[in-house]
């Protein structure tokens, strides 16, 4: 999505980008395929000057409720968040079992204790398309959006929103601890440190010194070298 109406940085991707992103995809197993799909239209129409374009995140988190609107999406559809890493194969987690809910989530590590019981983290959802279109999930989320301000508004839509959903276990989307021998996927959010000092940190993955001073993760150490690689024979090509 191009929002540079909002903010210069606001950039969509890039054909150069994409074609890159295909052949590193490509390496690991042919039949991989990177689309890009640019929804700057849908966006404008449904979010455009909304009364959450300036929520704690950017407007691109508000971009997973527009999966119905689009075509060819599939029946079910796995959406990640981009600072999750993978520590184990992710065909365990899209065979689960959605065929009577809307989703499937994992609660959200303070808000289930702030906010409420069963509140949820939405960077891990694993969407029944057909269910979600059969109940207008996506299209109440996109109404409340538009019109009420919300704290975590792409996430506090989707929970007003729901009818039916279940959780996982937090293996599914760990959100602090990422040293657990079991967990699939590490989440890379905001998070409280208490030590030395009380404070809130967003260090991603790719911020690798961080990793390793504050959570003294060397798990992704191989992974992380290899996108440095990428990252770094990109820039020399362009």
């Amino acid at each position: 999505m191009d929002l540079t109406r909002v903010d210069e940085n606001f950039k969509p991707i890039s054909d150069e980008q994409i074609d890159f992103l295909n052949k590193v995809v490509k390496n690991k197993n042919s039949d991989n395929c990177v689309i890009k799909v640019d929804v700057t239209d849908i966006y404008e129409k449904e979010f455009g000057n909304c009364k959450n374009e300036n929520a704690y995140c950017t407007p691109y988190t508000l971009l997973r409720l527009f999966a119905d609107l689009i075509p060819d999406v599939p029946d079910k559809l796995l959406y990640l968040d981009i600072d999750m890493m993978f520590a184990d194969d992710i065909k365990e987690l899209y065979d689960k079992n959605v065929d009577d809910i809307e989703f499937l989530a994992v609660k959200e590590k303070y808000g289930c204790w702030l906010i409420w019981p069963d509140y949820f983290n939405a960077g891990m959802l694993l969407f029944n398309m057909k269910k979600v279109k059969e109940t207008g999930l996506l299209e109440k989320a996109r109404e409340l959006i538009r019109t009420k301000k919300m704290l975590f508004a792409d996430q506090d839509a989707v929970y007003r929103a729901k009818t039916k959903m279940r959780f996982l276990p937090r293996r599914y989307n760990e959100q602090s601890k990422f040293d657990r021998k079991d967990t699939m996927i590490c989440h890379y959010c905001k998070r409280l440190l208490l030590w030395p000092w009380f404070k809130v940190v967003n260090i991603k993955q790719w911020h690798i010194d961080d990793v390793h001073k504050y959570y003294k993760c060397h798990r992704f150490d191989d992974d992380l070298k290899e996108y440095l690689e990428y990252k770094n024979e990109f820039e020399n090509n362009k």
